[in-house]
């Protein structure tokens, strides 16, 4: 098993936070259900990455949400 731990850093995740794409990424989270966001982010600050995954899925499958990942996923790799 391969660790990717260094793939993507602390750095790198803060870049993209900041980012246009990011900040309506954030926006659009914290306006849709915050009961369900914070719920994820215990489940992530657990290391329970699986679960908070899941617990965010619904929310990331808007329209709105898959464009703004698309463009997130084009400023890692470009």
């Amino acid at each position: 098993m391969q660790n990717k731990s260094g793939d993507f850093s602390m750095q790198e995740a803060l870049r993209l936070a900041k980012s246009p794409a990011g900040q309506q990424l954030i926006q659009l989270l914290k306006n849709a259900n915050s009961t369900q966001v914070r719920k994820a982010m215990e489940q992530a600050n657990a290391g329970d990455y699986s679960q908070a995954k899941e617990s965010l899925s619904a929310l990331l499958a808007s329209e709105e949400a898959k464009k703004l990942l698309q463009q997130l996923g084009g400023q890692m790799h470009g």
